[in-house]
């Protein structure tokens, strides 16, 4: 399952409650912004930054609205998924369906993130942690 076809760690997600704020944290720490967008919901924007230091990827984002209260709410474990970089998200798609792995979406989703965009899915893992697999087109 997968074999050959996922190249290492794409980023990890971090929901933040105030994205200038976790910007500064983190370009302090010697983390650059290397790709910041805003997408649209219908809840109000969501604004999204990734920040690379040495490889490492962090995604920043900021919900609106009651999901923006969710994270406030919670307590400890914010990192909201862990992405795997992938070299073809549909046939990660179709290997882990094969295998028996559910997605938890219909298909492979595109983001207009980077210069050409991703494509991503997720599963659960055992714990009901989520496991993005995404291909950053180019």
């Amino acid at each position: 399952m997968l074999e050959g076809n996922v190249r290492g760690l794409q980023h990890i997600g971090l929901p933040v409650t105030d994205i200038a704020r976790s910007t500064d944290f983190y370009t302090r720490l010697g983390f650059r912004v290397a790709m910041e967008t805003e997408l649209e919901d219908p809840q109000g924007a969501i604004q999204v930054k990734m920040l690379e230091l040495n490889g490492l990827v962090l995604e920043l984002y900021q919900l609106a609205g009651p999901d923006l209260e969710g994270i406030r709410q919670r307590g400890d474990g914010h990192i909201d998924h862990v992405a795997l970089d992938v070299l073809d998200v549909d046939r990660a798609f179709e290997e882990l369906r094969a295998a028996g792995v559910t997605p938890l979406e219909d298909a492979p989703v595109f983001l207009p993130f980077w210069d050409k965009g991703v494509r991503y899915f997720n599963v659960h893992g055992p714990d009901g942690e989520r496991v993005e697999f995404n291909e950053r087109l180019r």
